[in-house]
């Protein structure tokens, strides 16, 4: 790769002598004398090949090419302070990367909210969000490949933060022959029908939870598709509340009405890698976690303000 020709430098002596007005404006600005301000200026233009100001009476006004290079050199130069800044941080403590591995079930507006806060004091810190299903998300954990979990399990050897519950409900579609049954069902009833079951994305010991035992029972590798299947008359299953709310007041989907076990709450933790320290990202982002758990799903929300 070849090497730039202008610096980094260069480029913010050509914007401070546009934005301030002149030669001897960015001088003062940058504590230079206002020769090694033109000086600057003129060498860049040299090795570009390139004009990129122009004298208009007694102000330097940008060509046409000099407007496009220097809006194109404000990003390059807020990138390298942006990476400058990094690297402090990271000097500090500061991590690069938060990686948080999340069951598919957990409430999708939760995490929206806690990232959309932890953004502006992220301080450029990214986030790896890793979506799993059932022990999947214990193997990423122990694995060691997860700063954060979020799981629907208690994992053996970890002290989690316990979240809040979420609600899965048996659901048919409305015109599914356990609904022209017109009565309360029992799980004999179930046992001749077609379930639909999530696959466990765990390698080392998938969990069949919830499958009842049919010998029909269809696998699928999402909540979204098993919601698709169950929504199109394919069987039943039990889903999030919240992933199917608007197709339960639409009718689109329709509880089945069980004597017992129509609906399943199933309790989430919060685990942290036991086996690094939390550094400050880390910290933050699972406060917002905490946080924004409790909030209703429904409640209005704007991300809070940098300090």
């Amino acid at each position: 790769m070849k090497a730039p020709r202008v610096t980094l430098d260069q480029w913010r002596t050509l914007q401070a002598v546009v934005d301030h007005g002149g030669f001897a404006q960015a001088a003062e600005v940058l504590h230079r004398s206002q020769s090694s301000v033109s000086y600057t200026v003129a060498r860049m233009q040299d090795q570009l090949g390139v004009p990129l100001l122009r004298i208009d009476g007694r102000k330097a006004v940008l060509t046409e090419a000099g407007g496009v290079l220097l809006r194109r050199s404000r990003q390059l130069v807020k990138q390298a302070s942006q990476l400058e800044d990094l690297a402090h941080h990271m000097e500090q403590g500061w991590e690069a990367e938060v990686r948080l591995v999340v069951d598919a079930a957990y409430p999708n507006a939760r995490l929206v909210r806690a990232l959309t806060a932890f953004m502006p004091q992220s301080r450029g810190c990214r986030v790896r969000l890793r979506e799993e299903v059932l022990s999947g998300v214990e193997e990423v954990l122990l694995e060691g490949v997860a700063d954060l979990a979020i799981s629907g399990f208690s994992i053996p050897g970890y002290l989690g933060a316990e979240l809040s519950d979420v609600e899965f409900v048996a659901v048919a579609h409305p015109e599914h022959a356990l609904h022209r049954l017109n009565r309360e069902l029992s799980f004999q009833d179930l046992e001749s029908q077609l379930q639909v079951v999530i696959r466990d994305s765990g390698r080392q010991q998938p969990r069949d939870v919830g499958w009842l035992g049919a010998e029909q029972r269809w696998t699928v590798g999402s909540l979204a598709t098993a919601a698709t299947f169950v929504g199109s008359g394919l069987g039943f299953a039990w889903l999030p509340r919240h992933m199917i709310e608007r197709e339960l007041k639409e009718g689109l989907l329709k509880r089945l009405p069980l004597e017992q076990g129509g609906t399943r709450n199933s309790t989430f933790y919060l685990f942290s890698n036991k086996e690094k320290p939390l550094g400050p990202a880390t910290q933050i982002l699972i406060e917002l976690l905490r946080t924004f758990d409790t909030a209703p799903l429904d409640a209005p929300f704007a991300a809070p303000e940098q300090a």
